[in-house]
């Protein structure tokens, strides 16, 4: 299947790169023109959860594990998310009963299986209903680049595996803006695993009054009834699935075979027909993300079984900290 192209991570090839500058400076400067715009700023604290890069970086993990420690504090808390991929545009209160991932996007009912969450591009827009609506705490799944909600905290989400790439931006690169702005207003940088690129060595000058934090996805395997090890089929639609399947690995699951599809891909009549025919081949199950299972048929959701992620911190402290510093409007 189709993702991005592979110079993005090639920081030697330079001719690509070359020939696609003068896009990128467009897009980099429409960003900076975007972001030069003053937010409306929201009665309750605003927490970002945002990356610079296409493609995922555990955002939505990440944005779980906070949720989850917010409401422990009885904290209200709302989630506000694009929904990426979703059929509806306007601030809508996701209904995990009515609404499917066509409709607002698979991340989106992921966070509503959590707690309230809004879809809607005017971040602005779904804060107002979400407040409206009894929110003490406002939660943005991505948005760093989106300029119309004011921010009281901002947390720059880095895949270490990856980095940023190439370090250029979009069409050159797979950056949505330019690193030093994002690095600017970031007040924490969470760096998930280890940092396989430098880039905090790459980008130390820029981050000398940014809190680095660390933590690590784990993932969790349920508990399998069968005496002898289940062999499985593991698939994913994720902006790097191969990070899914070392995961699986690492959990020291028996994967016989891997397919990797497309970010947010819808499955089709066919994929599916194919996969089960696989997990028969190889007398298996087949293993997915709850990402992926929300975008399978409800039908048939039963008979895949589902692997979650979690987030381990570096530090116990390092959420509580993002947490006190949003809700107190202290900067790290």
């Amino acid at each position: 299947m189709r993702g991005p192209p592979k110079f993005w991570q090639e920081p030697d090839r330079r001719l690509l790169p070359f020939l696609l500058a003068p896009f990128s400076k467009i897009v980099a400067a429409c960003a900076a023109r975007r972001l030069r715009q003053s937010g409306w700023k929201a009665p309750v604290p605003v927490l970002c959860c945002g990356n610079l890069t296409t493609g995922g970086t555990g955002k939505t993990t990440v944005v779980l594990d906070l949720m989850a420690r917010l409401q422990a504090q009885g904290v209200v808390v709302h989630a506000l998310i694009r929904g990426y991929k979703g059929r509806i545009t306007t601030p809508t209160q996701v209904d995990p009963t009515r609404h499917t991932a066509r409709d607002v996007g698979d991340e989106a009912l992921l966070l509503a299986a959590c707690g309230p969450t809004w879809v809607g591009g005017n971040r602005a827009a779904s804060a107002q209903k979400a407040i409206q609506a009894g929110a003490q705490c406002l939660i943005m799944d991505d948005g760093l680049q989106n300029p119309t909600l004011h921010k009281t905290y901002s947390v720059l989400i880095i895949d270490g595996a990856v980095g940023l790439g190439n370090g250029h931006v979009l069409p050159a690169g797979p950056l949505r803006e330019e690193a030093t702005s994002a690095l600017q207003r970031a007040d924490v940088v969470l760096m998930i695993g280890h940092d396989k690129t430098g880039f905090l060595t790459r980008y130390a000058p820029f981050l000398a009054h940014t809190h680095i934090m660390h933590a690590n996805l784990q993932t969790v395997m349920p508990l399998a009834p069968e005496k002898e090890r289940q062999p499985y089929v593991a698939f994913a639609g994720l902006g790097r699935p191969d990070k899914f399947f070392e995961g699986l690995k690492q959990a020291q699951a028996h994967i016989v075979k891997t397919c990797a599809f497309p970010d947010h891909y819808f499955y089709q009549k066919g994929d599916i027909q194919t996969l089960y025919a696989l997990a028969q081949h190889y007398n298996a199950r087949l293993l997915t993300t709850p990402k992926d299972a929300i975008r399978l048929p409800a039908a048939i959701r039963n008979t895949i079984t589902v692997a979650s992620v979690s987030l381990q911190w570096g530090n116990a402290h390092m959420p509580e900290h993002i947490l006190n510093s949003t809700l107190h409007g202290k900067r790290a």
